[in-house]
């Protein structure tokens, strides 16, 4: 195991409202947040991109010019910080996240691996929001893996269930994702794999040949554990005003920075430091 993890800060989310939760939505917003992570010890950023009409600001969009402002800036703010751009859509059509991607040509981008049905209940039984199928078919998985091939985009296979873990080694033996595998563990999601520690050590019997895994935590307290467990293990770890708003101590995160700082923490504690700008960069065999 190496003593060096790479930090991500996932810096807003596709949907938090701003106005009852500190998420950045402008530009500047976005390049001032994502300054407090590298400074706190962030070597990538993960983005979605926000309307930035007065009051749209917690609506996604796929704007590449949105997309290139965001970038633009943060790029400006902190030359050389590592960007992972969302690609996550409903439905066949990947036209638009493709456009974002040939527009600012991240480093790295989300590769979401398999199909998940999205849910989430209240304590009353209703639904959170009405059900949906985040459908992540092959054609769609291959559609992507190969725009990002052809734009020099390292994919980071996010797997919110063990089924889509265990597809990406299928993805590699059918020739649509290639080595280095980069692996992501999304853990919280109600309706997936439960932010829970004692899952790690099976799930990575399950870690195609190779590959390197990061760990994702939704949630609140529950979170921390995860990432404790993760850095431990070995892997990689992300924090961010996406994934929760809570630090190890219960209280609310006010930047991502704050969040940044606390899972540096972590890895300390085990014996471990964030990776450099170079050596994230080599892990990533990104030239």
């Amino acid at each position: 195991m190496s003593d060096v993890a790479i930090v991500t800060a996932a810096l807003t989310g596709v949907l938090t409202d701003p106005r009852q939760h500190p998420v950045p939505v402008t530009p500047a917003e976005m390049a001032a947040e994502a300054r407090r992570a590298a400074d706190a010890g962030a070597t990538v950023v993960h983005l979605h991109f926000r309307r930035q009409e007065p009051g749209m600001g917690g609506l996604p969009t796929w704007d590449p010019d949105v997309a290139a402002d965001v970038v633009g800036a943060i790029r400006e703010a902190v030359p050389g910080l590592l960007i992972n751009c969302s690609t996550g859509v409903v439905g066949p059509d990947v036209s638009a996240p493709i456009a974002v991607l040939a527009r600012v040509r991240p480093e790295v981008a989300a590769l979401n691996a398999g199909t998940l049905n999205y849910l989430r209940t209240r304590s009353d039984g209703s639904w959170a929001w009405p059900p949906m199928v985040f459908d992540n078919p092959v054609e769609k998985v291959a559609a992507m893996a190969g725009a990002m091939a052809d734009l020099g985009i390292r994919p980071e296979c996010e797997c919110f269930d063990t089924g889509i873990l265990r597809s990406v080694a299928m993805y590699r033996r059918a020739g649509l994702l290639t080595d280095p595998l980069w692996v992501s563990l999304v853990m919280g999601v109600a309706s997936g794999m439960p932010a829970d520690p004692r899952w790690l050590p099976l799930l990575l019997e399950h870690l195609p040949d190779g590959a390197a895994f990061q760990t994702i935590a939704i949630g609140r307290a529950e979170v921390w554990p995860v990432h404790r467990a993760s850095a431990a293990l070995g892997g990689h770890v992300r924090t961010g005003l996406e994934d929760t708003f809570f630090l190890p101590d219960g209280q609310r995160a006010t930047s991502n920075g704050a969040l940044v700082e606390a899972l540096v923490g972590v890895l300390h504690d085990v014996g471990r430091r964030p990776a450099t700008l170079e050596e994230a960069r080599a892990a990533l065999s990104l030239t």
